[in-house]
């Protein structure tokens, strides 16, 4: 398996961060890496978007869980490849929280192609963290 993990800490609170995880048609505005985004219905188990990065084929993911103002799990699958990324709500006290997004990858494989593909899937997510964050906080 291979893991990777990546937070920032804010002032914003759980609920602003999680409206704009919930507007996911809308991701595209903090997230450099969205050129289209779709989903099948609300944030919610079950329900599938289709991410395409710039210049790339759309990705589809499935929602495998989601907790308002807490968390949601995306996952997509690539062959013997699962990929599942948890973005997360942490309270730290103090109208702090930490926000964090964390990948792992396994199945038949993972070894060899997550060193091979996660760093660039995950690359950005610093600058996309700063940017959901910096929003946040001005809701």
């Amino acid at each position: 398996m291979w893991e990777y993990e990546s937070s920032i800490e804010t002032g914003a609170t759980p609920q602003a961060v999680w409206r704009l995880w919930a507007d996911v048609e809308n991701w595209g505005a903090w997230n450099a890496e969205i050129e289209k985004i779709e989903i099948s219905g609300p944030l919610a188990p079950g329900a599938r978007i289709t991410m395409t990065p710039p210049g790339d084929d759309p990705i589809p993911l499935l929602v495998a869980e989601a907790v308002e103002n807490e968390l949601f799990v995306d996952e997509a699958r690539f062959g013997d490849l699962l990929l599942r990324t948890t973005h997360r709500i942490e309270p730290l006290g103090q109208d702090r929280i930490r926000v964090v997004y964390r990948m792992e990858i396994s199945g038949a494989g993972s070894d060899e192609a997550g060193p091979q593909i996660g760093p660039g899937i995950t690359a950005d997510w610093p600058d996309t963290l700063a940017s959901l964050a910096a929003l946040a906080s001005r809701s």
